[in-house]
């Protein structure tokens, strides 16, 4: 198996687990359920308490215990998934209100006014609306590329070029990058990977020498589609202190009852990202068999397809078992159509997404079921 090439579950232990976490050779299936959970001192209960607080009483002026002075700077229910994510990617964990939260945080953290990024030329939308909406406002400059072209990716990037942002699996046209290989051209930029498609249970880039990772933990890693939130893993500990530092100023993070339903979606991660690849192959072959659906994508692992039809949102509006509607990740399938949905900010430019493109979160539901949706469907 090549360094590119995302592993299987539990296949490749962490070396560099994050702080306060013993090192463990436990498979990922494992740790998923481990991960962060100290039994609460006072009573011994297994999951950690939800400390649905604003501030902390401090036994003397300036004095307090551990890291807990004002939640927006910490809250032991957020470290507990903290430590968790940290773990599961193999670095230093930050949770966020959200994944553009969590991208935000990262991108000021780590460049300045005047710097060169490096953008995938397929990304989320959000991604493209922060960078080229709002940064740039504030003198960054960047260029957008097709990372699987390595070589045009180091052509890409300059002597001024701060940071690479790599997506892989891209959104919405899945395509895989090799990380490993981008790493490599890198040329010493600081190299973050968006693995909220692949989660760590299918690959861990900063295992591939990339310097921080991002989650929507919205989507695969909570799993139900009932909290919203975003995480940044760095690679070393200088890198997390910037991070955490922002997040402190900025101040966008999660409340407690938010980490709290993150984390405890956690714990299923490893057996729901096998029913969704499971069912998403079931998916994908089905619909190559289709007439008039073209251009199938699924990169073999997770559960993103995606595919062409002339009648894209007819298809869209007519699913039953599948839901019309934006994210991704649920244990319910979801379909969309990005360019009319998730990618309407980056027309005009050229990551501008095809108005026949469709695009599937599959569930964890039956696969039979879900190919018969799509066959009604479809016509």
């Amino acid at each position: 198996m090549s360094a590119s090439t995302p592993d299987p579950a539990g296949s490749t232990p962490h070396t560099a687990p994050a702080p306060g976490v013993a090192p463990t050779r436990d498979a990922l299936a494992t740790r998923v359920v481990h991960a962060g959970l100290d039994p609460d001192p006072t009573y011994g209960s297994v999951i950690p308490a939800i400390h649905q607080t604003s501030t902390f009483r401090q036994p003397r002026v300036g004095e307090f215990v551990g890291d807990f002075d004002y939640a927006r700077s910490a809250n032991p229910t957020r470290a507990a998934l903290e430590r968790a994510l940290g773990d599961l990617e193999g670095g230093h964990g930050s949770a966020f209100s959200s994944g553009m939260a969590a991208t935000h945080a990262l991108l000021t953290a780590i460049c300045s006014a005047g710097d060169h990024v490096v953008i995938p030329g397929d990304l989320y939308g959000g991604t493209f609306r922060l960078v080229d909406k709002v940064l740039t406002k504030w003198g960054l400059q960047y260029t957008m590329v097709d990372q699987t072209d390595l070589d045009a990716l180091a052509a890409a990037v300059r002597d001024d070029t701060r940071l690479i942002w790599v997506e892989t699996p891209t959104n919405p046209l899945l395509n895989v990058v090799d990380v490993a290989g981008v790493v490599a051209r890198s040329r010493n930029a600081f190299v973050a990977v968006d693995n909220t498609f692949a989660t760590p249970i299918n690959q861990r880039p900063l295992e591939l020498g990339a310097d921080a990772v991002v989650h929507s933990t919205t989507k695969y890693l909570a799993g139900h589609s009932d909290t919203v939130g975003g995480a940044v893993i760095t690679a070393s500990e200088e890198h997390h202190d910037q991070v955490r530092f922002v997040q402190n100023a900025i101040g966008a993070v999660p409340g407690p009852f938010d980490t709290f339903l993150t984390h405890r979606g956690l714990r299923t991660l490893a057996l729901r990202m096998r029913a969704h690849a499971e069912n998403a192959a079931v998916v994908s072959a089905f619909l190559r068999d289709v007439p008039g659906v073209s251009d199938v994508r699924w990169p073999g692992f997770s559960g993103m397809v995606s595919f062409r039809h002339a009648d894209a949102r007819g298809i869209a509006e007519r699913t039953r078992v599948f839901t019309l509607a934006e994210s991704l990740g649920g244990v319910e399938s979801l379909i969309e159509v990005p360019q009319a949905m998730t990618h309407q900010s980056v027309e005009g430019s050229d990551a501008a997404v095809p108005a026949d493109l469709v695009r599937l979160s599959v569930g964890i539901e039956d696969g039979a079921d879900l190919v018969e949706d799509l066959r009604r469907a479809i016509g």
